[in-house]
């Protein structure tokens, strides 16, 4: 699968993206805000909020996608479904 690059506007009163792991492994995302890169680690079956402001994140099949925030993402078996 091809990475998927989005570029979404940033707006500041953004909420912020919710993204479920629904495998059964834990996933690491990597996420760049605002000009800084972390790693966030979402155990299987666990929710986390990330973005507020927009941001951009490397899902665990290598795939880049941009957040506005307020988005609802879908982790199994390294891919995302996004809503």
């Amino acid at each position: 699968m091809a990475a998927t690059f989005l570029v979404l506007g940033l707006s500041s009163g953004a909420i912020a993206a919710t993204v479920t792991n629904a495998g059964s492994g834990a996933v690491v995302l990597v996420v760049v805000e605002n000009g800084n890169r972390m790693e966030v680690s979402i155990d299987a079956g666990s929710s986390e909020k990330i973005c507020p402001s927009g941001c951009f994140v490397t899902l665990p099949n290598g795939d880049r996608v941009g957040l506005e925030g307020g988005e609802i993402i879908e982790i199994k078996d390294g891919a995302a479904t996004i809503h």
